[in-house]
């Protein structure tokens, strides 16, 4: 838990020096480390699995022998009365003293003392099984807190690409914004000298409030995204500077791993929630047998009734010192066997039960691992169109571009018509968008296949 402690301390004075600072880049390392530390399910599955380990030590502690004390001081009558009769539900009194012919009111203190040692020694295994439970619970739990962790760095990772994107788009509608602008002021002044029609620069006052109104919500995204990426870390703010160039490239080793780990985190954790049953089925057959204890009593009494009350009635004392203070003491050791038969029919329905339960988390499991096998078919699958469309991308760019500065070139000189530079110029916009989403859908393509291998160290790794 200080490492955790340690590594939440860090993170937050990485984020409170960023945002401060104005200038500093968050990088994705420092987005992830700062959502495993503060991000609150991963927090709660991590108090979850200390629970699961201290329960480990209770049930290790179930094996110790009960050891009671006992002393009880009291004041009352002692009239006895030949009869049977049962303690139903505990609801009766201890007085011992003889049966007499007629009712008295005799009262005086008296006083038990007792020390008691119970251990069921030898159970078949249960308080062992009970023990493996616990231990397959806290496995379980364990293995949940590193799975959502898992799952956590994902959609951290994802949003971070989400947002990186959404910046990206931003800087391409400021240019597109620029160049609208510049093509405004252009056709307003050829207008204005009367060498262009006037309606070339009512035209070119549309596109700019197209593109700013593109600009705006390009914008309105990118606080989406981030407003996103700061609830996933477990932050208030929704103002990041992220690392834009780090997907300008792609990465160099996507296609190699192709077979998903048995070490898969969610894998585990599934697989665990089959054994946690298992076992509590081999503890729930185990109720089936006798338990086997040792026991051993030390008592002491005290009373203010004489031995001679039984013939003389006035034989006894009020006083209650004399009555408290013990004055006899019994012992008692043994061996016991305890079995309660209708266990075994009541038990029987339990045990089928677990059976059941076991069989339909064996089920999820095997659903699982078919999910992320087809997971891992469209990753793949995503992976290589993504890489086409990385390597087509910068053709187009190229193309519109080149096409746009000779549209703009042949209108400025009366060459082209207006309407030829306004296709040309949403030509280049669309390119340079398609550009920013091909390679962040690289860099997304390639977080899919590592979460479906269970493996973040093939994206992080190449980021």
């Amino acid at each position: 838990m200080s490492g955790r402690l340690n590594l939440f301390i860090f993170s937050c004075f990485i984020l409170t020096f960023s945002f401060s600072a104005g200038a500093q880049t968050l990088s994705l390392k420092a987005a992830v480390d700062t959502a495993l530390a503060n991000y609150g399910t991963v927090k709660a599955k991590g108090n979850y699995a200390n629970a699961s380990l201290a329960t480990i030590q209770q049930a290790k502690r179930d094996y110790l022998p009960n050891f009671s004390l006992s002393a009880q001081q009291d004041y009352g009558t002692i009239n006895g009365q030949n009869g049977p009769s049962y303690g139903l539900g505990g609801l009766g009194t201890a007085s011992s003293g003889p049966a007499l012919d007629k009712q008295n009111w005799n009262a005086a203190f008296g006083a038990l003392y007792l020390a008691n040692v119970n251990w069921d020694f030898f159970t078949f295994g249960r308080i062992k099984q009970r023990i493996k439970v616990a231990e397959a619970t806290y496995q379980r739990d364990n293995k949940d807190y590193e799975q959502e962790k898992f799952q956590q760095e994902i959609r951290v990772s994802s949003a971070y690409l989400n947002l990186l994107a959404a910046q990206r788009l931003t800087r391409s509608q400021e240019k597109n914004l620029q160049r609208a602008i510049t093509f405004k002021n252009t056709a307003v002044i050829r207008a204005s000298n009367g060498l262009i029609a006037g309606v070339d620069s009512s035209l070119a006052k549309a596109e700019v409030s197209s593109a700013k109104i593109a600009l705006t919500k390009a914008r309105d995204v990118e606080q989406e995204q981030a407003n996103r990426l700061g609830i996933l870390m477990g932050v208030t703010a929704t103002d990041f500077k992220v690392d834009t160039a780090s997907i300008s490239r792609i990465p160099s080793n996507m296609l190699n791993d192709t077979t998903i780990a048995q070490t898969h985190p969610v894998l585990l954790y599934y697989k665990n929630r089959v054994a946690v049953s298992n076992e509590q089925l081999s503890y729930y057959k185990r109720l089936y047998f006798p338990t086997f204890s040792l026991f051993g009593v030390m008592q002491g009494r005290g009373s203010g009734f004489k031995a001679s009350y039984i013939t003389d009635q006035h034989a006894y004392t009020s006083n209650y010192a004399d009555g408290v203070n013990p004055v006899r003491g019994n012992y008692l050791i043994g061996i016991g066997m305890t079995w309660n038969l209708t266990t075994i029919l009541r038990n029987r329905p339990q045990v089928r039960s677990q059976q059941y339960i076991s069989q339909g988390l064996t089920n999820e499991y095997e659903q699982v691992n078919q999910q992320l096998q087809a997971q891992l078919a469209l990753a793949e699958a995503k992976l290589k169109n993504a890489i086409d469309n990385y390597l087509e991308a910068p053709i187009q760019v190229k193309a519109a571009s080149d096409a746009y500065i000779q549209k703009s070139t042949l209108y400025k000189n009366g060459l082209t018509t207006i309407v030829d530079l306004t296709q040309a110029l949403f030509t280049l916009n669309r390119a340079e968008t398609d550009r920013d989403i091909a390679y962040t859908n690289v860099w997304q393509a390639l977080l899919l296949k590592s979460a479906a291998l269970g493996d973040y160290n093939l994206f992080i790794k190449e980021f």
